[in-house]
């Protein structure tokens, strides 16, 4: 695409990027094949293609935001479908950051929308408010529908019928390895991941500690950023993003650091590309040894349990810890537990991580099926599903029936905000994928499984004689 920026304006390191971003476009419209929005909507404008030439006109022009551009944008889920099918890199991610950020300067938004959107960035990225925000949600959820804006019905509705309580484990401190150490890690523990389920941090540090990692829960550390991110609120994100930095190169420099392990795949796609947005602080450097270190949880799991032979469990204490009884019935005689795998966006597009999780739940002694379409979003995307409840609500009916479609007794996924999304629409069990691994391996069953469902491995011994 020919771009028409003037020096003046490139020397602005955001133009230079999008200028960079934009030059790679061929127009192909490969793109459009994939958009979850242009999909339900229809128009050029809700295709990557079609925002492309709107962020394009206003950065070149330099104007302010209008009605038009800002609409197509907010629609936009950021799952980033359309950077794994361009044929031509164009780095879609960078584009619309650069576009929400130039949207949050120059746009005045209704004040509805303005109070919104504040009360979101002043709530979710902390857990004890957000915690307080659930349960003055859920006192509120019967006056719900006399609501007249859905977006706050919305909010409501995905209010958690109970709230778990705090766990230990999310305070900062250190976990020791059990046995001998092979790694040093951070975990970061998230925001909205350790009020709406901790019990996933607890499984990863089981599961991380019985494989030999010494788990760091860093002093200082917070929300990774991307919420205030992804609505271009720079100011609020840097200081989270920063936050984070300085708390994990202290852990690095007190005793060293093998990885910072992100089991939330949103927030991991954001620390990964720390070093790109801090790349004009004085934190650069910093931020970009950061993002060098981050990896998905499944991807230290694939480091730490290599080969393809099956996963068993590390010690012979691991099944008292799990309570196996030798008559405990399970799921079609000896069968394998039949799991959809649900690929979120932010870890197949976002991370380009795709089969790990897969071939560690296969390893780990699941039957693993894919829905159709898998390569399309769920509808969460952050607080998307809130904000656009209509277009999220489209999503999430076609993403929950592809998934029911292949008949499965669980669900699993790598994000918080999918399982969360997926769940308020089925009533099959949706759990991280990490829960499954550490049950798989000596860890306790999941709260939310069927008490019928045992791992194969466990149900072939299940079934052999008592001594």
């Amino acid at each position: 695409m020919q771009t028409h920026f003037t020096a003046a304006q490139l020397q602005d390191p955001d133009v230079a990027r999008s200028n960079e971003v934009l030059r790679a476009c061929v127009h192909c419209g490969f793109c459009t094949a994939t958009c979850p929005t242009y999909q339900v909507l229809g128009e050029e404008n809700d295709s990557p293609r079609g925002r492309i030439y709107l962020i394009k006109d206003m950065l070149e022009n330099d104007r302010p935001a209008d009605e038009k551009t800002v609409k197509h944008i907010d629609r936009c889920l950021s799952c980033l479908a359309c950077m794994t099918t361009c044929p031509s890199g164009v780095h879609y991610m960078h584009l619309v950051d650069h576009a929400r950020a130039h949207i949050e300067r120059t746009y005045r938004r209704p004040l509805k929308d303005r109070a919104l959107r504040r009360v979101l960035a002043m709530v979710l990225p902390y857990p004890g408010r957000f915690r307080l925000a659930l349960r003055a949600a859920r006192l509120g959820r019967p006056f719900g529908r006399w609501l007249p804006d859905r977006r706050l019905r919305a909010m409501l509705d995905m209010a958690p019928a109970t709230i778990a309580p705090r766990s230990d484990v999310d305070r900062p401190q250190t976990h020791p390895a059990r046995g001998e150490t092979r790694m040093r890690v951070a975990l970061l523990t998230g925001c909205a991941q350790s009020t709406l389920d901790p019990e996933i941090n607890a499984a990863t540090v089981r599961l991380l500690t019985r494989l030999g990692c010494e788990v760091v829960v860093a002093e200082g550390m917070g929300c990774c950023g991307a919420l205030v991110h992804h609505m271009g609120k720079t100011r609020e994100s840097h200081a989270q993003a920063g936050a984070n930095i300085r708390a994990w190169q202290r852990v690095r420099r007190e005793g060293g650091l093998d990885a910072v392990v992100v089991n939330t795949s949103g927030c991991g796609t954001t620390v990964k590309d720390y070093g790109h947005m801090m790349r004009t602080t004085d934190l650069a450097e910093a931020a970009q040894e950061i993002s060098d270190l981050a990896v998905d949880v499944s991807e230290l799991l694939e480091r730490l349990l290599p080969g393809g032979e099956p996963l068993h469990t590390p010690n012979e204490a691991a099944e008292d810890i799990a309570g196996i009884d030798a008559r405990q019935p399970t799921t079609a005689g000896t069968g394998r537990i039949r799991v959809a795998y649900h690929a979120a966006c932010s870890l197949q597009h976002g991370q380009k991580v795709r089969a790990a999780p897969k071939t560690l739940l296969t390893r780990a002694g699941f039957e693993v099926v894919e829905p159709a379409d898998s390569h399309l979003c769920c509808g969460s995307a952050g607080t998307y599903n809130l904000m656009q409840p209509e277009i999220a609500g489209q999503l999430k009916e076609r993403k929950i029936r592809t998934i029911e479609a292949k008949d499965p007794q669980v669900i699993a996924a790598g994000n918080i905000g999918c399982l969360t999304q997926i769940a308020s629409g089925t009533a099959l069990p949706v759990l991280h994928t990490v829960e499954l691994l550490d049950w798989a391996t000596g860890g306790p069953r999941p709260a939310k499984l069927p008490a019928d469902l045992v791992p194969a491995e466990r149900a072939d011994r299940a079934a052999a004689p008592v001594s």
